[in-house]
């Protein structure tokens, strides 16, 4: 599993977690991987990677979703 993680305008890593599949393609783009995540592994994945903030359902920009080729 890949974790992918946004550095917001202030420095800090945030997790952008979608509440459902059609969420994420809405605001994310038909070419975003993803996976489903347990809530209760949020800790877990924080531990990892050092998160410091979740945004549920954030909508991405255009020009900075993916396009089907790897990061």
């Amino acid at each position: 599993m890949t974790i992918e993680l946004r550095r917001t305008e202030d420095g800090r890593m945030a997790l952008l977690i979608y509440s459902a599949l059609d969420r994420l393609v809405d605001c994310c783009g038909e070419q975003q991987p993803w996976t489903v995540v347990p809530a209760t592994d949020l800790d877990r994945i924080q531990q990892l990677t050092g998160y410091e903030l979740i945004f549920m359902d954030m909508r991405i920009p255009e020009q900075l979703r993916r396009d089907g080729e790897q990061p």
